[in-house]
């Protein structure tokens, strides 16, 4: 995969009066340094959600740029929203110890409650044996817990980590740059992909995923954040690559000012949590601000669009902002903040009772999260939903390859192409080509093959006008799924199909005839049927050798 962003040292190192290694202004311990012209933070550094004062003196030499993109999904495209049924929630073990205690009482909840398993990122082995000792004690289930062995830089793993589509029935993953200088994080959602089984495929945008949100409805939100981090693509661009990715018809709000929230992310007052529900911020101790305006109006927006508003009160008290429409959906489960700062703390029962409200019947649980929002985000800031697979226990797959009509060379080499998913990984793969528009497929063009999702097809060296080929699944507890291409395509060409309905039969004849006798001829055919430029007795012998032939 083409690398999702590219940053260079020279500026930097060649600065007046900067040390190779040294980032300007980079005095602290937990605060990045150059190790072969790419920013490195100290092991478990408490890395803030937005940039720091470092990472923008280095952007500002060094821009980030986004990735070049290998094609958007070809298939029917679906984005799930956050409140569809999911199989696991992707957290990142990272940061400082309290943080690592809110990921555990995330994990506690998500497997014993959240009827969902926990994947979480560790760096190596030794931090995996932390972990597991920590999050036993904290009475998580750990059969329904995954590790992944992965360097990450922070634990904002909203705002890097995959996100999902399902294109025709199978997971596959849209990645975007992420909107800070990161690399190891940037880096997560094309490294899990191929590990999980998922395709993956690359957004051509700069781009924070905390800053966005959806409904299965095919609607997307997002603030003009993203105009800023993508200056060379104007807004209609924009809204036009998320429709071609994700399917998504997006409208963006105004950002709030970074006084106060420094992401400027929607996911900080907004969560939609159903089909046309959503809760949006209110601000009772900063009525009239520029905040609170904007949360209005987009509750107004959201009204005009047919949502059910719910509003919750938000506080911003000693510069950082104490939202509670940060909360994490999982099947019946939902997990909302509470905090103990003077300012913030009186809401949280009316934060619980608007949930409540909102979402009765749901398993509602506060986790106190005062250690994290100081770092500019909380619980839906530091996890990433995976949804469930559509196959259940079963396999499924999407064939990619002649989905509209087409005519391959006999003799020819075709590569076929296709993506599959399960919830345990697929196993090996059949390939099956049918000559009766997939009401059979006797014939075998390739039986338990590898799940490398392309095939180079030695397409047969005959006349064949009515195929489609299977793609057959299985995993290792044996269950199979199957799909097959959308339309009929031939292989070769019959000049006697004379209707090109890919059948030989007396309507063919009789249109030949009537086409030599000038009767009229079918779309692009000709009665010329020898092509030496005249039309006589020796094109009708040529047709009925090429019919009594079969072509």
């Amino acid at each position: 995969m083409v690398p999702i962003a590219v940053w260079t040292a020279a500026a930097v190192c060649g600065a007046a009066g900067v040390q190779p290694g040294a980032v300007p202004g980079a005095e602290r311990l937990d605060e990045p340094r150059l190790v072969d012209g790419m920013l490195v933070f100290p092991q478990d550094a408490a890395i803030p959600r937005f940039m720091t004062e470092a990472e923008r003196r280095f952007v500002a030499q060094n821009p980030i740029v986004a990735a070049r993109s290998g094609g958007a999904p070809t298939g029917p495209v679906q984005c799930p929203g956050e409140y569809e049924p999911m199989q696991a929630i992707l957290l990142s073990w990272n940061g400082q110890a309290s943080w690592l205690t809110i990921v555990t009482q995330m994990a506690n909840r998500i497997t014993r409650f959240g009827d969902a398993e926990a994947w979480i990122v560790v760096r190596d082995q030794a931090t995996e044996n932390s972990a597991r000792t920590q999050l036993t004690n904290g009475n998580v289930d750990m059969t329904k817990v995954r590790f992944f062995q992965r360097r990450l830089d922070s634990i904002w793993i909203r705002d890097y980590g995959p996100r999902y589509i399902f294109e025709g029935d199978c997971r596959a993953i849209v990645d975007h740059t992420y909107n800070r200088p990161r690399p190891n994080d940037n880096a997560l959602p094309a490294w899990l992909g191929p590990r999980v089984g998922h395709a993956v495929y690359t957004l051509p945008l700069i781009h924070g995923g905390g800053n966005f949100h959806l409904s299965s409805l095919g609607q997307g939100y997002a603030t003009r954040l993203i105009n800023n981090e993508n200056p060379g693509k104007t807004e209609g661009e924009i809204i036009d690559l998320w429709h071609a990715f994700q399917n998504l018809d997006t409208r963006l709000f105004e950002p709030f000012p970074t006084t106060v929230d420094l992401t400027q992310h929607i996911d900080m007052w907004v969560q939609v949590f159903g089909d046309r529900r959503v809760m949006v911020s209110d601000w009772p101790l900063s009525p009239g601000s520029t905040q609170d305006l904007i949360c209005d109006a987009a509750a107004e927006a959201f009204a005009g669009e047919g949502y059910t508003v719910h509003r919750v009160p938000a506080v911003t008290s000693g510069g950082t902002h104490y939202t509670y429409t940060n909360v994490v959906l999982c099947n019946d489960l939902v997990l909302i903040p509470s905090y103990t700062a003077g300012a913030a703390s009186p809401y949280n029962a009316q934060a619980l009772s608007a949930w409540s409200a909102a979402l009765p019947g749901k398993t509602i649980f506060q986790v106190n999260c005062q250690a994290l929002v100081t770092a500019a985000g909380v619980m839906h800031c530091i996890a990433m939903h995976v949804p469930a697979p559509r196959g259940g226990a079963n396999p499924t797959a999407y064939v990619q390859s002649l989905n509209e009509p087409a005519v391959l060379e006999r003799g020819s080499v075709f590569g076929l192409r296709w993506i599959t998913d399960d919830d345990l990984g697929v196993g090996e793969v059949d390939l099956l080509l049918s000559t009766d528009g997939g009401a059979t497929y006797p014939r075998v063009i390739a039986s338990g093959i590898p799940d490398s999702g392309a095939f180079d097809w030695a397409v047969p060296d005959e006349y064949l006008p009515r195929c489609r080929v299977k793609v057959v699944v299985r995993d290792a507890d044996g269950n199979a799924g199957h799909d097959a291409n959308d339309a009929d395509f031939s292989v070769g060409v019959c000049a006697a199909d004379f209707d090109r309905d890919g059948f030989l039969d007396l309507f063919d004849v009789d249109l030949f005839f009537g086409c030599f006798e000038g009767l009229g001829c079918p779309e692009g055919a000709d009665a010329d049927f020898n092509g030496d430029g005249f039309v006589d007795f020796f094109d009708a012998d040529a047709f009925l050798d090429a019919f009594d032939r079969g072509c």
